[in-house]
């Protein structure tokens, strides 16, 4: 079963990209989604994320599991514009981050502690919000520090000047 736009809750459609999924209606045991964003929609991602531009964004998820407990796996695309923190020229680069996910439904989350590294995520009424899960994991493919290729950082050396540690140096070799 694939999704796209016309999957949307019209009353879920603050965050730029949503996709809501109401896992009762997947066939029972296994499903797949697609999220395909629009320009409109990745321009709003680029400017929520401050980096010049988002295009051709698609997540692929692949859902195994009961309704009570749903393993969400794919891999989420795209190609995104990133300023260089050496040159500061924009650039374009391909992301691809994996995707993992488990999630239940919200009755078995009742008296864990949120501290557990192992919770799954919560289904919300039954669904899964698949546009959130895939700006989610775009973001955590972008490169925090990214370097168009073919850049280096070289660190300037301004000649025979005195650096941060010279005074150290100096009290070093004159008592040692």
């Amino acid at each position: 079963m694939s999704r796209d736009a016309s999957s949307r809750d019209a009353g879920q459609d603050a965050f730029p990209l949503a996709r809501w999924v109401n896992v009762e209606r997947l066939p029972q045991g296994r499903g797949a989604v697609t999220v395909e964003a629009s320009p409109a929609e990745c321009a709003a991602l680029a400017a929520d994320f401050g980096i010049p531009g988002i295009r051709d964004l698609v997540g692929r998820f692949a859902i195994e599991g009961a309704t009570s407990r749903l393993t969400v796996t794919g891999t989420v695309e795209a190609l995104v514009t990133q300023v260089c923190t050496v040159s500061l020229e924009p650039f374009e680069a391909p992301v691809r981050e994996p995707v993992e996910v488990v999630f239940t439904d919200t009755d078995r989350l009742v008296g864990t502690d949120a501290e557990d590294a192992d919770i799954p995520d919560p289904l919300v009424g039954g669904r899964i919000d698949f546009g959130a899960l895939t700006a989610e994991f775009l973001a955590l493919g972008l490169d925090p520090y990214p370097r168009k290729p073919g850049i280096a950082f070289e660190p300037v050396v301004a000649g025979d000047e005195a650096g941060p540690l010279d005074g150290l140096r100096k009290l070093r070799d004159r008592d040692g």
